[in-house]
């Protein structure tokens, strides 16, 4: 599962795609203020879990 912000959910999903060759799942993350996760390409905090 890779953590990204709205800024770098493309790049996660090709990063899936490459890696696994399915379809990604992409999930919002609805409690943005109960998370302190950040998103794993920069320091902005994470919007979207991709996953497969």
């Amino acid at each position: 599962m890779i953590y990204c912000c709205k800024e770098h959910v493309e790049l996660a999903l090709d990063i899936v795609v490459d890696e696994y060759e399915t379809a990604p799942i992409l999930e919002e993350i609805k409690t943005e203020g109960e998370l302190s996760t950040t998103c794993e390409y920069c320091r902005n905090p994470a919007a979207y879990i991709v996953g497969n």
